[in-house]
């Protein structure tokens, strides 16, 4: 599935659609940011021999390379969504112009003659198995795909597992206590399964990176207890930027806006806990 035969690029290699399994390709878009890492992964899965192939994730607007490579792969035969944020589906709307590719998603507003994912749902296309995995805590409509092959397996987790650092929750629809069960179903579906996440490289093995999600959170959790203790206040109280000057000192500053949205929503936790 690669450009070449040549020795495939390590991430980031932009321009470049570079195989990560048998059955899948990365086509990393060149919209590196700070909480974007190194760009946005978009997912081509097309099982060997496949005339067919699924893109996953086609990217923000205005990239018009990404976009005229996607269009230009053969068999597009359907898009994926892995959650509502501009970067992932920015490019729906041209994509779908220039394939006629149903487009599928959790929400109902990015789908194109197509009827939203389901949880549970198998999807067999392009050779492939891929079962859809509802795995809200990010957003709300987060959804992981495991993917299968014969006897190999990846998943794709877009943004609930990146391939480096830890995944802001958005507080307008997500939450930590989905956040965490999402990383108790991934630790038992993603047995044995690639992680193929939405930015970031890809890892070999899905579990022990969840596991490290896990205990990071937990970790987290904890010291936003110590820092609520120490400035004598209760979740209900605290101020989340005052629990991000304690807890994310170390933590340059320029990432305090998103430790915010993510301290906001362990407040929320712990308000219920």
């Amino acid at each position: 599935m690669s450009d070449s035969d040549d020795a495939v690029p390590p991430h980031p290699a932009y321009g470049v659609l570079r195989e990560v399994t048998p059955f899948a390709s990365v086509l990393l878009c060149d919209n590196s940011g700070m909480m974007e890492l190194d760009g946005t992964n978009t997912y081509v899965l097309r099982a060997p021999g496949s005339d067919e192939c699924v893109v996953v994730d086609p990217g923000p607007p205005k990239y018009k390379h990404h976009a005229r490579r996607l269009a230009e792969l053969p068999g597009v035969a359907l898009t994926l969504i892995t959650h509502r944020h501009f970067d992932h589906t920015g490019g729906v709307k041209r994509l779908h112009q220039r394939t006629g590719a149903p487009v599928r998603a959790r929400l109902d507003k990015f789908c194109r003659n197509a009827e939203p994912l389901r949880d549970r749902e198998v999807i067999e296309i392009a050779g492939l198995r891929i079962t859809v995995l509802h795995t809200p805590g990010h957003t709300g409509d987060s959804v992981s795909f495991l993917v299968e092959h014969d006897d190999q397996r990846a998943v794709l987790t877009g943004d609930t597992i990146l391939g480096s650092g830890t995944t802001v929750l958005d507080p307008s629809d997500g939450g930590l206590r989905d956040y965490l069960n999402s990383l108790n179903r991934l630790i038992v579906e993603g047995d044995g399964a690639a992680l193929l996440p939405a930015h970031g490289p890809d890892h070999p093995d899905l579990v022990p990176v969840a596991r490290f999600y896990k205990a990071h959170r937990e970790e987290r959790i904890d010291q936003i207890v110590a820092a609520l203790d120490d400035m004598g206040v209760s979740p209900h109280e605290a101020k989340p930027m005052k629990v991000v000057r304690r807890v994310y000192s170390d933590v340059d500053k320029k990432l305090w806006p998103a430790a915010r949205m993510s301290v906001k929503a362990q407040l929320e936790y712990l308000r219920h806990a």
